[in-house]
C-alpha cells in the first residue's frame, strides 16, 4: 500500500518536470529565433547603409541566414500528455 501512494506523487512530479522542460525548450528556441532575426537585420542594415555590397557582406548575410534556417528546423517537438 505504501508503495502505491509514493508512486503517485512521483508520477506527478515527473509530469511537472516534463512540462517545465518543454516550456523551457520552447522559450530558448523563441529567444534564438528573435536573436537570429535581430542579427540578420543588423547585418543587412550595416551592409546596405553604404550603398555598396561587398563579397564579405554577402558571405556574412548568407551564413547568418543559413544558421537562422537551421535554427528554425531545430524547433522542439510538442510532447503530448499521456495518461500512463
Amino acid at each position: 500500500m505504501l508503495r502505491k501512494t509514493t508512486q503517485i506523487p512521483d508520477k506527478q512530479q515527473v509530469l511537472e518536470q516534463s512540462i517545465f522542460l518543454g516550456k523551457l525548450r520552447n522559450a530558448i528556441w523563441l529567444l534564438g529565433v528573435s536573436s537570429w532575426l535581430f542579427g540578420i537585420t543588423d547585418r543587412s542594415i550595416a551592409s546596405f547603409s553604404d550603398g555598396y555590397l561587398s563579397a564579405s557582406d554577402i558571405i556574412q548575410l548568407s551564413t547568418a541566414s543559413f544558421f537562422f534556417v537551421s535554427w528554425l528546423f531545430l524547433k522542439p517537438s510538442r510532447i503530448e500528455n499521456q495518461s500512463e
